[in-house]
């Protein structure tokens, strides 16, 4: 018996061709997407997709070498745009009527980057690229490149092609490092990679600390104390702010959700480790901290070595309070401008934002107070966002807090600009 009802998909507005809009960092950008001989170029469609997906228009060129692993059609089909495959009079490689924003060659071949980087222009990819330098260089557009090889073909000539391409202002997107190659990235890390290249935002550069996760104590060896938050919201922030290009570094608490390998991260096991890993990151000069990891108030006063037998060995645990992380770190860094998070239960909206106000008062930039019975209520994240400028925001879903929070960041960012000046 099949586990399938064999049932019709529900009907949808979207065409064949369409996607479902995830964001618009790529709004009105055109993107061209150089296809070139690997056997990861079967996946060039996927990545015109996800570009799509951020609101992107995307034209593909594909070599010869290329159309041996993906197809004209599957790429025309992705794009929903004509693939350029070779030089022609309408000089499409040049592209002036009609610029591109940014250059992507994924997969980039050990062949076009070493071509790149001593100038040969021999076909419709390292001619289409001979030119986007040039552009680049006039401050026109911003490249891509995306290495995929085997690691015997990761030698002393492709390092130095690298390190040239990198000096000249090419961005070189890192390769998923894995069995002895240098493979494709997925498609969102290489399309995040892109959104990034072309940001504005005012938080471009700027070093922000992200912490989210539950931070577990334990009890023994084997057992320990947690809570049910996953940490999703911190990674939903790190994401944001990556997109915007902010200079940022998460830091998770273990727990059932691992954040994506493309966002900068160090996972902490425990409470001690969590403690320790911020106070040392935060020497690195941060400008900005967000804080929405589940902190363990409480950890056993006495951690057994070894594992407690399971025979009613363990009768009760006694605790002690933990140290307030977000009191240590305004204490030792009071020029960090900080986020901090609330939760609470059983009490009222008025006495939610009565204690964020609380809060605000021992100088913090912003509380994000939310209460789990408007969780329960509505079954996505209801936020109220807490500041000294204006009336609390409520916001719900985490990727809606999420930009929310990177919002108010861009405009005291802007604002502390223009006191500098």
């Amino acid at each position: 018996m099949s586990d399938w009802d064999f049932q019709p998909p529900p009907e949808s507005e979207l065409g064949d061709r369409d996607i479902a809009l995830e964001s618009t960092y790529l709004q009105n950008k055109r993107i061209a997407l150089l296809v070139t001989g690997s056997i990861a170029a079967m996946k060039a469609p996927l990545i015109a997709r996800t570009l799509r997906r951020q609101g992107a228009d995307v034209v593909a060129f594909a070599s010869a070498e290329a159309l041996r692993y993906t197809t004209i059609d599957a790429l025309e089909w992705s794009t929903t745009n004509g693939v350029i495959t070779k030089l022609t009079a309408n000089a499409e490689h040049l592209s002036d009527n009609n610029p591109f924003a940014v250059y992507l060659a994924a997969p980039a071949t050990y062949n076009t980057i070493n071509k790149m980087g001593l100038g040969i222009a021999d076909g419709v990819i390292t001619s289409t690229l001979a030119s986007a330098i040039g552009r680049m260089e006039r401050g026109k557009t911003k490249i891509l490149i995306a290495p995929t090889m085997h690691g015997s073909l990761h030698n002393s000539i492709l390092t130095q092609s690298l390190k040239q391409l990198d000096s000249m202002g090419v961005t070189i997107v890192p390769p998923q490092v894995a069995n002895g190659k240098n493979n494709l990235p997925d498609e969102q890390a290489i399309a995040f990679s892109v959104c990034r290249a072309v940001s504005t935002s005012s938080l471009k550069d700027i070093p922000i600390l992200v912490t989210g996760g539950p931070t577990p104590v334990p009890i023994d060896n084997i057992r320990r104390l947690t809570n049910r938050f996953t940490g999703r919201l911190g990674a939903c922030i790190a994401q944001e702010l990556y997109l915007r290009s902010a200079k940022v570094r998460l830091i998770h608490g273990q727990g059932s959700y691992i954040p994506p390998k493309y966002l900068p991260h160090k996972i902490v096991t425990t409470y001690d480790e969590y403690l320790q890993e911020v106070m040392k990151e935060l020497q690195n000069d941060y400008r900005y901290g967000i804080f929405s990891a589940a902190v363990a108030d409480y950890k056993p006063i006495q951690v057994f070595q070894g594992k407690i037998p399971s025979n009613g060995a363990l009768s009760q645990i006694n605790l002690t309070s933990t140290q307030k992380v977000i009191r240590e770190v305004k204490a030792k860094f009071p020029s960090l401008g900080m986020i901090t998070f609330k939760y609470q239960e059983n009490i009222s909206h008025e006495e939610l934002i009565e204690i964020a106000n609380q809060r605000l008062q021992q100088g913090y930039q912003m509380v994000v107070a939310n209460r789990g019975e408007e969780h329960q209520e509505t079954g996505a994240q209801v936020a109220y966002l807490v500041t000294k400028e204006d009336k609390p925001k409520k916001v719900i879903g985490k990727q809606t807090i999420a930009r929310a929070i990177a919002n108010y960041l861009e405009v005291i960012n802007n604002q502390r600009s223009l006191k500098i000046l």
